[in-house]
């Protein structure tokens, strides 16, 4: 029997593993969210990643954070944070600033523009989610987690 990625992926042998076909099937999950994600947040001139680091920065409030635990809590990592970070500081979403007492530390926070961008965006963001998952049961999504972490708990960085 013939799978759905098979179908999608134009595969005409089977693949040599279940695991392999699972692993193969999470990637073409994740490219798909991911093409989705980067047109939803085209119009608003960010990607995926800049949408992350924006609503991480709310979060943080004024205090702001640095920009190394910026990255550290990125969903998909970003090897280059500081260019990241200039991006959004040219779109004036973001305003950074050195730690007085150590200028080796950089401190980013958003800014009123970048808020306002959020603001607009989280109707549209929480409608997308609820478009792409909205169909799935209570259960089915806790279950999906909790596979999602379990797969991920078994790769080291």
């Amino acid at each position: 029997m013939v799978s759905k990625l098979q179908e999608e992926i134009k595969q005409t042998r089977p693949f040599v593993t279940l695991e392999e076909e699972a692993l193969l099937n999470i990637r073409r999950t994740s490219d798909r969210l991911q093409h989705y994600s980067q047109q939803l947040f085209k119009p608003h001139g960010v990607t995926p990643t800049q949408y992350n680091v924006l609503r991480i920065l709310r979060g943080a409030g004024d205090a702001g954070m640095r920009c190394s635990e910026i990255g550290e809590r990125l969903v998909s990592s970003d090897p280059d944070i500081t260019r990241l970070l200039d991006r959004l500081q040219k779109q004036k979403l973001i305003k950074r600033k050195r730690d007085p007492k150590d200028r080796r530390v950089i401190y980013a926070t958003i800014t009123a523009e970048g808020l306002r961008l959020l603001k607009d965006m989280d109707p549209v963001v929480n409608d997308s989610v609820k478009e792409i998952l909205g169909h799935m049961s209570r259960e089915k999504l806790t279950t999906l987690i909790a596979l999602l972490e379990e797969a991920r708990g078994s790769v080291t960085d």
